[in-house]
C-alpha cells in the first residue's frame, strides 16, 4: 500500500484492492489538490476543506457518515465523534474512518477534537497507521491531546496532518507533538509504502511531503 499526502487532511491510499481518497478539499477552501482518480472517497465532516468531490476523478463510492461498509473488498468503518470536546456544541460532528486496505488498517481521524471514549476505541479496534490532525486547539487537537490519542490507539505508524509543512518549529503544534511522543526530528518523505511485514516494531512518526504544494 502506498500512502500520499495531498495536503491539509487529504490522503490517497493506493493498494491492490483499489484507491481510497480521504477528506478531499474544495478548491475554494484554500487547499486545492490535483485531479485524483479514486474508487472510494471518505469525508469526515461537512466542511469545504474536507468534503468535496470536485477534484475526484472516476465514479467513486462516497462515504460520509457512521456505519460499516465494503467497497471492492476494502472494509471501512465510520465512527461518529465530534469536532470539539463539548460533544459538537461548538463545531459539530466528525466521523473517524478506519480503512482496511491490503491487510493494513488506516485510521483517519478527520477533525477529531477530543480524546476517544472507550466505546469509540472498541469500534476502531486495532490499527496500523493513524492519520493524526495537529493544527492546534483553535481547530481541533492540542499536542497533548494528540499524544494521548496515540497512546489510546497504539498504532505502529503516526502520520501528522492538517498542519503547515513550512512551519514545523518546536513551538508549533507539530513540533510539540513530536516532543510529546519522544521524537526529535522527522525528515519528510514523498510517500509511505507499507506491507504487513514491513510495519515497524515500535511507534514511528512519519511526515509526508504535501503533494498539493
Amino acid at each position: 500500500m502506498d500512502l500520499t499526502w495531498l495536503g491539509h487532511a487529504c490522503f490517497r491510499a493506493r493498494g491492490r484492492e483499489g484507491v481510497v481518497l480521504m477528506d478531499p478539499p474544495d478548491p475554494k477552501s484554500g487547499h486545492a489538490i490535483p485531479k485524483t482518480e479514486a474508487h472510494l472517497v471518505t469525508m469526515s465532516h461537512d466542511h469545504p476543506g474536507h468534503s468535496s468531490v470536485a477534484s475526484v476523478g472516476g465514479k467513486p463510492v462516497v462515504l460520509s457518515g457512521p456505519g460499516e461498509y465494503e467497497v471492492q473488498e476494502i472494509l471501512v468503518t465510520g465512527i461518529r465523534t465530534f469536532h470539539d470536546d463539548e460533544k459538537g456544541a461548538q463545531r459539530g460532528v466528525n466521523t473517524v474512518f478506519t480503512v482496511r486496505l491490503d491487510d493494513l488498517v488506516l485510521c483517519h481521524l478527520g477533525d477529531l477534537g477530543h480524546v476517544l471514549a472507550a466505546a469509540d476505541l472498541e469500534k476502531i479496534g486495532e490499527i496500523d497507521v493513524c492519520l493524526l490532525p495537529i493544527a492546534g486547539p483553535e481547530t481541533n487537537l492540542s499536542a497533548a491531546m494528540a499524544a494521548e490519542i496515540v497512546h489510546q490507539l497504539e498504532p505502529k505508524v503516526v502520520v501528522p496532518m492538517s498542519y503547515d509543512p513550512d512551519n514545523t518549529k518546536r513551538e508549533t503544534p507539530y513540533g510539540r507533538l513530536l516532543q510529546e511522543v519522544g521524537v526529535k526530528d522527522v525528515t519528510p518523505v514523498p510517500k509511505l509504502s507499507l506491507t504487513r511485514s514491513s510495519l515497524p516494531g515500535e511507534l514511528q512518526v512519519i511526515a509526508l511531503d504535501s503533494r498539493a504544494r
